[in-house]
């Protein structure tokens, strides 16, 4: 059993209460726009982590991250990546992605609005964790944990925050 804590769009920041909620967490995930190396050292520092770049994302962290990362958890295969739409209107390379990896999880970011929801035509779970950060749009800070048990995927909390 793994336990994830997943998240995007932090912008250079993480609120200490997201510090909390991953507490019991096993690893990290974070969808791009991390936004500098301070964020992704102290995500590494708390606990390990898989991260893609984002867009907002400058060279440092585009050499030490990928765009797109492919990887088994358990025995779950996860697509991550920052830019990638949802289910029926999901962007070209990451639908091109998802039909030759066949992942049974997809995980974006970039609009920061937190969606979860099962893509029935690629059987898959797609989670965007919204928007970690305190800079951007949006008015409540969110992300999840969620538990990877063999195949099953379950225990999916939610965690928000208004924005000061």
């Amino acid at each position: 059993m793994t336990r994830i804590g997943l998240l995007s769009d932090t912008h250079s920041s993480i609120h200490p209460r997201i510090l909390d909620f991953f507490s019991g967490c096993d690893e990290i995930w974070h969808a791009g726009d991390i936004g500098n190396m301070e964020t992704a050292d102290k995500l590494t520092a708390f606990k390990p982590l898989k991260a893609v770049y984002g867009n907002i994302d400058g060279t440092e962290l585009r050499v030490t991250y990928p765009k797109n990362q492919v990887f088994e958890c358990e025995e779950v295969k996860v697509l991550m990546t920052h830019i990638g739409g949802y289910p029926g209107r999901y962007e070209k390379e990451a639908r091109q992605l998802i039909e030759s990896e066949k992942p049974k999880i997809f995980i974006c970011g970039h609009s920061h609005i937190l969606k979860v929801m099962y893509d029935k035509k690629h059987e898959l779970l797609h989670i965007n964790p919204g928007a970690a950060g305190i800079s951007g749009f949006h008015n409540v800070i969110t992300c999840v944990r969620f538990v990877i048990d063999g195949k099953d995927i379950r225990d999916l909390e939610v965690f928000e925050k208004q924005r000061s």
